[in-house]
């Protein structure tokens, strides 16, 4: 069992995998950074002046000895008020958008650098499959002919 672990930790998918996720996650974190001290300020300004990640709607009453802020979202939260954050939730889809589109900027430079063109046998296979549907084009047109001459 230890050497068919072995054999599928070395195969090169899983360690390509393992480094993508520790990557991954560094640039997770950058991106983070990123969305919450650069583009979600500057937002917030636009909007108002405000920390746009704590825009929210409280659904429920505020706990019994609560001190703090009823406009502090973190303290709210963390007291166990329910909250409706939407101002959170619109900075986590501004990370994932903007992380969406870096990673497609750096597959299309990869591809670019690495020369991605279609390969001898995706270009056979599709010739093969334009020519299988130009034989069933025929074909049919054979059985129509021969159905229009038919009494």
């Amino acid at each position: 069992m230890l050497k068919e672990f072995r054999s599928f930790v070395a195969r090169g998918n899983v360690l390509d995998l393992a480094v993508a996720v520790i990557i991954g996650a560094a640039f997770a974190a950058i991106v983070s950074s990123l969305t919450d001290d650069i583009i979600m300020p500057v937002i917030g300004r636009v909007v108002g002046g405000l920390d746009f990640s704590s825009y929210f709607i409280r659904l429920g009453a505020l706990p019994p000895g609560y001190a703090g802020s009823p406009d502090d979202y973190a303290a709210l939260r963390k007291a166990g008020v329910p909250l409706l954050g939407y101002g959170a939730f619109l900075t986590a889809v501004i990370k994932f958008l903007i992380l969406a589109f870096i990673i497609f900027l750096l597959i299309r430079a990869a591809n670019r650098a690495m020369g991605m063109r279609p390969t001898e046998d995706a270009v056979a296979v599709e010739a093969a499959e334009v020519a299988l549907l130009r034989e069933i084009r025929d074909e049919l047109k054979t059985q129509r002919s021969i159905q229009r001459n038919l009494p």
